[in-house]
């Protein structure tokens, strides 16, 4: 059957003219003929079996005990899988809305609910979450343990083995010391690390010790990514053994291991990062002002290195430069107050910094703070919302000012955010708004829209806000829809403004208002009905 498939082939790519098919009828017109012959090729290679012993019955997947999706909503979920219009073209997307940014939201209502999924959609969840890494926590977890048993039939699904909630309901437990040791000995990759996770979570200190069991054995990126486990649950117990962990022969273990350590404000590592910190930044009280001073490292002896310290600075930064900010980001930041005069995080970062020393000073200052999750320092580094935009008291980017807030709650975070907004507008908005709790709190949902008018009303295009808007449409509350209804009309266009950008705006916020009530109706769909039967 090989052999006459390859001849066809051969025939067609020479030309019939030149080759005549083999078995062909020779009355018949030769393209013809190759093509007949073709397709009943196909279907004998398609259909074709040897015979052979049937092969064991699967064993059927494990009931769902959840309750059922009610059927509203089983059918939007269907719709949310189908659509596959989003972006179509990159043209103008009118004011229908972008369905498949509407599914992670659903997801997280329907699992807020406790609901199992409707079984034949279990193949379309699973091929979404395949191509979406983002979708994967919330659609594995609504799938339940039925997404396991499909990824064991399908290796387009194999994710789920790693990071489906059911994936580790065949794990062993903490007690099961044998079964523990043996999957632990012999199982996949994929495997131990879903066992290493679901043990972190569960029983730290035997997860550790499970790692500790094998640890001069394993693989240097294996160790790696054991070692990034230890990120749950991360206490004082674990610091012997990452102290041990930062004489690894592997560079990224030695500095994931001083990462872990520099986030425990009571470890050895933190105290004498603490100690090389305190040497560089002091306070000079000579002049009328005190002025923070800087003297950065002169060299990365081994003893910085072993504590995670990168000797060599990537291209166009400065060696010194390089090593100070390590070494000020590892530093525990309780330690500054006592070496910098009794003053407050606020205090501190409000002095000035000689020699051009603040933007990395601060910048540090801000590594620190998100890695040891310290409030304090984070709302004295982020100001007030009204400082410039590239100013502030630390001169903070906005990509640190995003990372900053999301070490405070999301009432003060969306309170700050607002701030912003109002009195800067939307321009630099977008990545402050990324890390803010969804649905908006009212007073920056208000912000927001209050900014779009104001674009709007400035005559230029949605275009140049269309990040945020998309934003708005996933984010805002759905009760603010008819407060929204006074910008839908096409507004009278002033001489300065953009031709035709009143019906664009009008477009969008159409877009917007849909997507809002459409919102409202998925998450009404979700409740459950508690209407006594008949």
């Amino acid at each position: 059957m090989t052999a006459a498939w390859e001849e066809l082939v051969t025939s067609a790519l020479l030309g019939t003219d030149r080759r005549t098919p083999p078995g062909t009828d020779p009355a018949r017109e030769a393209p013809v003929a190759l093509l007949d012959a073709a397709a009943v090729e196909t279907v004998r290679r398609r259909a074709g079996l040897r015979p052979a012993p049937a092969a064991e019955r699967l064993e059927p997947a494990a009931g769902d005990t959840r309750p059922a999706l009610p059927p509203a909503a089983a059918r939007r979920l269907a719709l949310l899988l189908a659509d596959r219009t989003a972006g179509a073209g990159g043209g103008r997307r009118g004011t229908a809305p972008d369905l498949t940014e509407l599914l992670p939201q659903w997801l997280t209502a329907a699992n807020a609910h406790g609901y199992a999924p409707p079984p034949h959609l279990l193949p379309a969840l699973l091929d979404a979450a395949r191509g979406r890494t983002d979708l994967r926590p919330a659609a594995l977890r609504f799938a339940g343990t039925r997404a396991v048993w499909l990824a064991r039939l399908n290796p387009d699904w194999r994710f789920a083995l790693r990071a489906a909630p059911g994936a580790d309901s065949a794990l062993p437990g903490p007690e099961e010391t044998e079964r523990v040791q043996r999957l632990w000995q012999e199982g996949l990759f994929a495997e131990r690390v879903a066992l290493l996770a679901a043990l972190r979570a569960r029983e730290p200190a035997a997860a550790r010790e499970l790692l500790a069991s094998t640890w001069a054995t394993e693989r240097a990126e294996d160790r790696l990514m054991f070692l990034d486990s230890l990120r749950t649950n991360l206490g004082a117990a674990d610091e012997p053994f990452l102290e041990q962990a930062l004489a690894d022969r592997s560079r990224n273990v030695r500095a994931t291991a001083a990462e872990l350590l520099s986030a425990l404000p009571g470890s050895a590592l933190a105290a004498r990062m603490a100690v090389r910190a305190g040497a560089c930044v002091a306070v000079d009280r000579t002049g009328d002002t005190p002025t923070l001073t800087v003297e950065a490292p002169h060299e990365c002896d081994p003893a910085m290195e072993r504590d995670g310290v990168v000797a060599k600075a990537p291209a166009g930064r400065g060696q010194r430069s390089w090593w100070l900010g390590q070494v000020v980001e590892a530093a525990p930041l309780g330690c500054w107050p006592g070496r910098l005069g009794g003053r407050t995080p606020a205090e501190i970062v409000a002095l000035p910094v000689a020699d051009d020393w603040q933007a990395e000073l601060h910048a540090a200052w801000c590594r620190a703070a998100v890695r040891q999750r310290d409030p304090v320092w984070a709302r004295a580094l982020l100001g007030v919302p009204s400082a410039p935009e590239a100013g502030g008291p630390g001169a903070v980017s906005l990509a640190e000012r995003a990372k900053l807030l999301g070490t405070l709650g999301a009432e003060e975070r969306a309170e700050w955010v607002a701030g912003f907004i109002a009195a800067h507008g939307l321009s630099e908005a977008f990545q402050l708004l990324g890390v803010c709790a969804v649905p908006w709190a009212p007073a920056l949902g208000r912000a927001v829209v209050d900014a779009l008018n104001i674009a709007r009303d400035a005559g230029s295009y949605p275009w140049s806000f269309s990040g945020v808007m998309g934003l708005a449409e996933r984010c805002l509350d759905p009760a603010e829809a008819n407060r929204l209804d006074g910008l839908l009309a096409v507004p009278d266009e002033a001489e300065d403004a953009s031709p035709g950008a009143g019906g664009h705006w009008a477009e969008a916020f159409q877009r917007l208002v849909t997507t809002l009530r459409l919102r409202a109706a998925m998450l009404a769909e979700l409740e459950p009905d508690t209407r006594p039967e008949p």
